[in-house]
């Protein structure tokens, strides 16, 4: 996956524990050569793509102080526990899980954690 493909991506900002999943073009043909009509996949219970987008992950509470010191300033920055996916993973999914989206003419879904059954990533790209 190249950064350029999905600069266009910039300007959008995925919450919480969400992931933003471009499908996988599917075949228009079966194994036994017979084609597939429109929207065929979008029956599927199980679908697959690539994550472009990871939301901060699911929020942590901030612990209470039981004694309020005034000359403390509060701590509102808000904490996150990071998602395991990350972008230009291959995952597959619940479609059931998931909100498809138009964005730019291409078709997204936006999908929660949980509904991510498995992901595949090239342990090796950051390598040089």
């Amino acid at each position: 996956m190249t950064e350029s493909l999905f600069q266009h991506l910039d300007k959008l900002i995925v919450v919480g524990d969400r992931v933003l999943i471009r499908p996988k073009s599917t075949p228009d043909k079966t194994r036994s050569g017979l084609f597939l009509p429109p929207g065929y996949s979008e029956k599927e219970s199980i679908q697959s793509g690539y994550v472009v987008k990871v939301g901060p992950g699911y929020p942590i509470p901030v612990p209470v102080d039981h004694e309020e010191e005034s000359w403390k300033k509060p701590n509102e920055n808000n904490r996150y526990m990071p998602l395991q996916a990350m972008e230009g993973d291959l995952a597959i999914f619940l479609q059931k899980g998931a909100i498809e989206i138009m964005y730019n003419n291409e078709r997204y879904y936006i999908v929660n954690q949980q509904s991510i059954l498995l992901l595949e990533r090239d342990v090796f790209s950051d390598l040089p």
